[in-house]
């Protein structure tokens, strides 16, 4: 009688450490997974494919972007650089500089851009966004002085 308590604890602690390092593993991976995706996660080249309009914090519109213009988003470790395509005007348009990311916040800090972006840069160089990051996709999204959505930029990795 004693061997078959013994026998049944013992399969009771090894089956119960099976399910635990079933979970372990699980959870280990999920914690890889979103430590990679932060530290390198927005390094790499995006395409804007469209916009989201906010009410009240909730999204009230969406659009794709037109065909009448394209915009990438380039990321290195450290440094921005953004152009935007206009195909009905020959107009440059880009912007370069530093960005950091950290806790749902991106900002841009740009040093140099376009004509047009250079006046842009003289009244303000820190662009601050809210920023929700998957592993092809992330969100800019602009934020007013209360705190509340006001648009949001869409993009997908294209690299």
């Amino acid at each position: 009688m004693k061997i078959k308590f013994i026998i049944i604890c013992l399969l009771f602690v090894f089956i119960s450490s099976c399910k635990d390092n079933a979970e372990i593993t699980s959870d280990t991976i999920e914690n890889a997974e979103a430590m990679v995706t932060k530290k390198n996660g927005l390094k790499g080249a995006w395409e804007l494919k469209g916009f989201y309009n906010y009410q009240d914090n909730v999204v009230v519109d969406s659009f794709e972007n037109n065909t009448l213009s394209r915009q990438i988003k380039m990321y290195t470790d450290t440094k921005v650089m953004w152009c935007k395509l206009l195909k009905t005007d020959s107009i440059e348009f880009f912007g370069y500089g530093s960005y950091t990311y950290d806790d749902g916040v991106l900002t841009e800090v740009l040093e140099f851009g376009s004509a047009f972006m250079n006046e842009v840069i003289e009244e303000q160089q820190e662009f601050v966004f809210q920023f929700e990051l998957g592993p092809d996709r992330f969100e800019q999204i602009e934020i007013d002085e209360d705190g509340n959505r006001i648009y949001s930029e869409n993009y997908v990795r294209i690299e």
